[in-house]
């Protein structure tokens, strides 16, 4: 069985509510697709200097590392892969590994740790592959 796991914050529904009802749509969707699990985390808005205002995804990181972790200790999965280049994945990935379980990256070039990359047993670079990715309908 393979389970997968997508960490997202909802839109901000007073930026632009068509998007938002789009994005909560989407959601929806995903959740209907068998052993995909949608986590849900917390958005921040915050005012830049220039006067707009910018959002940052909080808590996704830790939710991701938590649940590897978990789910390696209660021996969920054989291998884990991380679609992420975050380098702060690394000891996650080190106590995975002493926990004998396989690891694989999946990332884009411009967002990739060597140091994460090289700690896993297998990697794919998506930014490769990107155009060969077709929606299904």
């Amino acid at each position: 069985m393979t389970n997968a796991f997508y960490y997202i914050a909802p839109l901000d529904i007073t930026t632009n509510e068509e998007k938002y009802w789009k994005h909560q749509k989407f959601l929806a969707e995903l959740e209907k697709i068998p052993d995909f699990k949608v986590v849900l985390c917390t958005l921040r808005k915050h005012e830049n200097k220039d006067g707009t205002f910018g959002f940052d995804v909080k808590g996704d990181d830790v939710y991701l590392a938590n649940d590897m972790l978990v789910g390696a200790y209660e021996n969920l999965y054989d291998t884990a892969i991380l679609v992420s280049g975050d380098e702060d994945f690394v000891p996650v990935i080190n106590t995975l590994k002493r926990l004998n379980k396989k690891t694989e990256n999946a990332f884009f070039t411009k967002t990739s740790s060597k140091k994460l990359r090289k700690l896993c047993n297998k990697v794919i670079n998506l930014s490769i592959i990107l155009d060969k990715i077709k929606l299904v309908k």
